[in-house]
């Protein structure tokens, strides 16, 4: 009958559920000091995305091992803390703090209506850009590049030329520049793409990086892009606003009295007055 009840009672302590755990469950103590499922909780909330992928029993166990660690390298700091540690350790404070009211403004929910807004206003009333699709050689001189422009006169091949002859980038894919819309090129290789024909080919154009002979390839209008496409870059932008008017918000509310006093702004590195 021993040996029954003593089974029985096994079978029940084996079957009943584990003591519930919460984030003050205390995971391990550190000379007094707790260490609590909470604390890997946050840790690893913080963590770059690269170490979010690893298995959940090697994040706790590295996770536990580092915050041991820390805490028994952290009561080692506290028996000596010079002024400049406490100093250092009120602005990690004070950031940690700021850094969580920018990441709730950031996050938050956007208004209804507020991306098809930003949209409408940035791209609504835009008119279609032109863009340019064109070719060069580059070479060192002016008359190197007059010589080219002759035997393109001739009928020599823009491409396989500029394959021979160029001295950019470019020159190996035929002098190829792809297409580039305003402000992309240096000022004085704009003026010569947009003062060309499609298919024509340019005078002598020097620039900062040499003389170029241009050729226009093609012409094309590029219209607003749709709003999927730039929905991203919006959103940043919507999420930026948010937290500067968050920031405003706070900070005009809040009572901050500037001292009345002259600061030599090099005592900045004056380390020596933490001493």
């Amino acid at each position: 009958m021993t040996r029954l009840m003593t089974s029985a009672a096994l079978v029940l302590a084996l079957a009943a559920p584990a003591a519930a755990q919460d984030a003050d469950t205390v995971l391990a103590t550190v000379d007094g000091t707790e260490i609590t499922l909470g604390h890997l909780i946050a840790m690893r909330a913080r963590l770059p995305q690269q170490y979010q992928q690893l298995p959940d029993q090697v994040l706790y166990d590295g996770m536990l091992e580092q915050l041991i660690q820390q805490q028994v390298l952290a009561d080692a700091a506290r028996a000596d803390m010079a002024k400049a540690d406490e100093l250092g350790l009120e602005n990690e404070q004070r950031a940690f703090l700021a850094g969580r009211v920018i990441d709730r403004a950031a996050t938050a929910p956007l208004e209804d209506g507020a991306l098809q807004a930003l949209y409408d206003e940035t791209y609504g009333s835009a008119e279609p850009e032109t863009e340019w699709n064109a070719s060069h050689i580059l070479v060192a001189s002016e008359e190197e590049a007059q010589a080219l422009v002759e035997r393109l006169e001739g009928g020599a091949d823009f491409a396989e030329l500029a394959r021979a002859e160029s001295t950019g980038p470019s020159g190996p894919n035929g002098g190829a520049l792809g297409w580039f819309g305003a402000g992309m090129m240096v000022p004085e290789f704009e003026a010569a793409v947009q003062g060309l024909e499609a298919g024509a080919v340019s005078a002598p154009v020097q620039t900062q990086f040499g003389w170029h002979v241009v050729k226009l390839n093609e012409t094309r209008q590029k219209d607003a892009p749709p709003l999927e496409q730039v929905r991203a870059e919006l959103e940043s932008q919507l999420q930026s606003a948010a937290v500067d008017a968050e920031v405003s918000r706070l900070t005009e509310a809040a009572n901050v009295t500037r001292a009345e006093v002259e600061i030599d702004p090099a005592l900045i590195r004056d380390g020596g007055l933490l001493e």
